[in-house]
């Protein structure tokens, strides 16, 4: 009998990943972030139909698909992601499930931990093994996303906007954006996808590391995590704690450095869950 072919999505606002499972070698292909709460039905199409599907070996004939994403907290945001994938692939069985619980699969596999996103926006949950038992409610770019790429891009802006960084750090801001306040306020308040474009800004930070108003801005952000969410979680103290997300990859020293400050037991980190999800489905 043929290997069954598996898709495999892990989805963000920025960028999906996707991994191609039972073809050979696992094939690692991307396509553009699907966000329910900012695309149309029409625009997820595209991208599972148009933007994908080029990209796939021709003749694929598709089995299985496990789509991790963000927004899939709510179910009318699952149905129009899964309606969009059945659209394409009309016979595969589709499975739908927020990015929370990709991350918590491929950080913790079949085992317990805490599981913490910090991407473009950030998440966390208690995962025993099977189930995410507890998660702290994330609140959007808006009111939460402590510790993303959002949260931190936007206190880079603050920062600048507000005339706090010094001679130095503001020149350095200018040669590398070349924008000005009206543009940044009408980026923020007036175009699409404002998460996407604060995000942007906190390859400011990674560029910058030793300055001391960039390290103040890392450490108060990510320790935001900690406090807001993190430290909701009892069983913090005694499993260990995991993270996926470009930002916590980046940023994985002042991660280590705030788990050895408060005594919590550190896991592993992963750039994406794509390897931890290959390794889970396969």
């Amino acid at each position: 009998m043929a290997a069954k072919i598996k898709l495999i999505a892990d989805s963000g606002s920025t960028k999906t990943e996707w991994g191609l499972l039972g073809a050979g070698k696992p094939v690692i292909l991307k396509t553009q972030g699907v966000s329910p709460y900012f695309q149309s039905a029409e625009q997820i199409r595209d991208i599972f139909g148009v933007e994908l599907s080029k990209q796939l070996p021709e003749g694929t004939v598709v089995d299985e698909i496990y789509f991790y994403g963000t927004g899939l907290s709510q179910q009318k945001n699952i149905e129009l992601v899964a309606a969009g994938l059945k659209s394409v692939w009309p016979v595969a069985h589709i499975e739908v499930q927020h990015d929370l619980m990709g991350a918590a699969r491929a950080l913790c596999g079949r085992g317990e931990g805490i599981a913490s996103i910090l991407g473009t926006g950030s998440n966390s949950c208690y995962y025993d093994g099977n189930t995410i038992v507890k998660n702290n409610p994330g609140l959007g770019y808006v009111l939460g996303d402590e510790g993303s790429g959002a949260y931190l891009g936007r206190k880079v802006l603050q920062y600048y906007l507000y005339n706090t960084f010094d001679e130095e750090l503001r020149a350095r801001f200018d040669l590398k954006y070349k924008t000005t306040k009206d543009e940044i306020l009408e980026s923020v308040y007036r175009k699409p996808l404002a998460n996407r474009y604060l995000a942007n800004y906190a390859e400011f930070l990674s560029d910058n590391r030793q300055h001391f108003m960039i390290e103040n801005i890392l450490e108060d952000g990510l320790n935001d995590f900690f406090f807001n969410h993190i430290y909701k979680y009892r069983e913090s103290w005694t499993t260990e704690l995991h993270f996926t997300g470009g930002i916590a990859w980046h940023f994985q020293d002042i991660l280590k450095e705030l788990c050895e400050l408060y005594e919590l037991p550190m896991g592993k980190i992963l750039r994406t869950p794509m390897d931890g999800l290959l390794v889970y489905h396969a």
